[in-house]
């Protein structure tokens, strides 16, 4: 009986030990999904995550790309760069979440988040409302740095599956759309794609011009 008991209490230390392994485990390949400079989820974990929320009624994906970001970055340095990125996606983040959703960074200065809306009259309220949360300055070495945002949305209501998909198709476009008008939003209307595609990918996007890696 007593070596039952000390067998016992050995493996205690044991068990321990290992859950806070396997913890820390968890905890690195966590990390190792988040981008090392926003700290927000890249793309393959922000697109588990998007299907999921995009389950709730009202749910809507938003692309967003900064306007004016490599003229600030080729003006006042990378670091400057850095800190305008950062601070739109603390930002997009939070606007996100507010609002039931989720944001992740695609690449780049490229963002993209989930909300939900349940009222569709409400959607151009709050793109309105994150467009001029990601246009306030940004502070780096007491210098006011300023960019825009073009930002594409897509409320996936009645879209068959698979949703995320053909959701984030459709707020690229949207996206694509209110860059070439010089920035604000654009809401997609209907599922089917408006533009022609490359390897999967919307034509003019970096990677599918085989001569000069895509453009905006």
């Amino acid at each position: 009986m007593s070596e039952l008991l000390t067998a016992v209490a050995a493996t205690g230390p044991l068990a321990v030990g290992w859950s806070l392994h396997t913890l820390f485990l968890r905890r690195r390949v966590e990390r190792a999904r988040r981008d090392p400079l926003t700290g927000l989820p890249g793309r393959d974990a922000f697109t588990t995550t998007a299907r999921r929320r995009l389950r709730a009624p009202g749910g809507v994906v938003v692309l967003v790309d900064l306007d004016g970001f490599k003229q600030v970055n080729d003006t006042y340095g990378h670091a400057a760069g850095d800190e305008v990125l950062a601070s739109a996606a603390e930002r997009l983040a939070v606007w996100a979440k507010v609002r039931g959703g989720c944001a992740g960074r695609l690449g780049g200065d490229e963002f993209a988040a989930t909300i939900t809306c349940p009222v569709p009259s409400d959607l151009p309220v709050e793109l309105h409302a994150l467009g001029e949360l990601l246009s306030a300055p940004v502070t780096f070495r007491d210098t006011e740095l300023r960019v825009g945002a073009s930002i594409g949305a897509f409320a996936v209501a009645g879209l068959p599956d698979p949703v995320f998909d053909r959701a984030l198709r459709r707020a690229d476009e949207a996206m694509y759309a209110a860059k070439r008008s010089g920035g604000g939003w654009l809401i997609a209307d209907g599922p089917v794609p408006a533009m022609t595609t490359t390897n999967g990918r919307r034509t003019g996007r970096p990677g599918t011009n085989p001569r000069s890696g895509g453009s905006r």
